[in-house]
C-alpha cells in the first residue's frame, strides 16, 4: 500500500495559508489527486474542548493537527495543512509523522498582513485582548528551507510548485 502527502502551509496569521490552500486544492482535485483540506481554524473550531491559546495548547494543539494530517495521509491523500505552526518544532513534528511531507510558506510581509488582519488578531494584540500572537508579541519562525515560497495566497506559480513536488512525492496519486 503507498500513503499519501502532508503539504504544510505555514506563514503569519492573514498570510494567506487558507487562499493558497483552497487553490491547490482546486488544483490537485483537477488533476485526478485525492486531497483533504485541513485548516487549522476549522479544526481547531471542531475539537472538542476546543484548544486554547497558551504555549502549551498550542503545542498539544499542533501535535493533534500533525498526527491528524498523517492518519489521514496514510490512507492514500494528499493533506493540505493550512497552519500558522509559528514554531518549527512544530512543523518539524509534523514532518516527522508525515509519510511524505511538502513544506510550503505563504511569504507575506508583516505590514501587509497587519492590514488585512482578517480576524482582528494584530489589532486584539495591539489593544491588549490577546496575547502570544505570531508576529505580533510573538515570534514566528519561517522555514529555513521551504519547498515552496509563496508570494501570499494568490500565487499561482507556488500552487503550480506545489503540484509538481506533490506528485514527485507521490507519483502514484497523479
Amino acid at each position: 500500500m503507498s500513503a499519501g502527502v502532508v503539504a504544510f502551509i505555514t506563514g503569519l496569521p492573514s498570510a494567506g495559508k487558507s487562499t493558497f490552500a483552497e487553490r491547490a486544492f482546486t488544483a490537485l482535485r483537477e488533476r485526478g489527486v485525492p486531497t483533504c483540506l485541513l485548516d487549522g481554524d476549522a479544526v481547531r473550531a471542531s475539537l472538542v474542548p476546543e484548544p486554547g491559546y497558551s504555549a502549551r495548547e498550542r503545542a498539544e494543539f499542533y501535535d493533534t493537527l500533525a498526527h491528524l494530517a498523517a492518519l489521514v495521509a496514510e490512507q492514500e491523500l494528499v493533506v493540505l495543512v493550512a497552519a500558522t505552526a509559528h514554531r518549527r518544532e512544530f512543523r518539524e513534528r509534523a514532518r516527522a509523522l508525515a509519510p511524505a511531507f511538502v513544506e510550503v510558506f505563504v511569504d507575506t510581509p508583516l505590514d501587509e498582513c497587519k492590514l488585512r488582519d482578517t480576524k482582528g488578531l494584530y489589532a486584539a494584540a495591539r489593544d491588549g485582548r490577546a496575547h502570544d500572537v505570531p508576529g505580533a508579541d510573538s515570534m514566528y519562525e519561517p522555514p529555513l528551507a521551504p519547498d515552496v515560497r509563496a508570494s501570499g495566497g494568490e500565487d499561482r506559480a507556488a500552487v503550480a510548485a506545489l503540484v509538481e513536488h506533490v506528485l514527485r512525492a507521490a507519483p502514484e496519486l497523479g
